[in-house]
């Protein structure tokens, strides 16, 4: 089975025991991931539903890219700039690609759940503060334009009485 993940801007067509070299991610090498943000799946010629299907990863190793030479000229100006960057990636080797994994994320996510009241009542102390700060912006921006009116149409007067 394949599936076609999105991670770190890209998109990778990956199968089991696959290994790919993506943006890097968070872990160390031996832990496992799941890439949850699957956008294709199918077996042979046939297409399944995506949305259902899991791919789960094992990082290999935390590594640098090769290097990009960036090199900025400016003929007859004597201007020259050479720069480098190895960007940051992260080795993974694909060990599933199926639904066996979806049953086991909802536990996860019900979990999850039980520990959000506590978070989502100190949000909603906060975002209270948040509204009523908003009106005190909008208030002073409208103020603002108000002030400019006028010194526009002293200038204008200005230039009138000079003829």
């Amino acid at each position: 089975m394949f599936a076609v993940v999105r991670t770190g801007g890209k998109q990778y067509r990956v199968a089991a025991g696959d290994k790919i070299a993506v943006e890097k991610l968070a872990g160390e090498a031996g832990d496992t991931i799941t890439l949850g943000d699957v956008l294709l799946a199918g077996e042979g010629d046939t297409l399944s539903d995506a949305g259902k299907v899991t791919v789960s990863a094992e990082i290999i190793a935390q590594a640098k890219s090769e290097k990009v030479v960036v090199f900025k000229k400016r003929r007859r100006h004597n201007y020259r700039r050479k720069n480098g960057h190895r960007q940051m990636m992260t080795l993974l080797r694909i060990t599933d690609v199926g639904t066996g994994g979806a049953k086991k994320a909802a536990p996860k996510k019900a979990e999850e759940k039980k520990a959000a009241p506590t978070k989502d009542s100190s949000e909603e102390k906060a975002a209270p503060k948040a509204k009523k700060a908003a009106p005190k912006k909008a208030a002073a921006t409208k103020a603002a334009p108000a002030k400019k009116a006028p010194a526009k149409k002293a200038a204008a007067k200005k230039t009138e009485s000079k003829k």
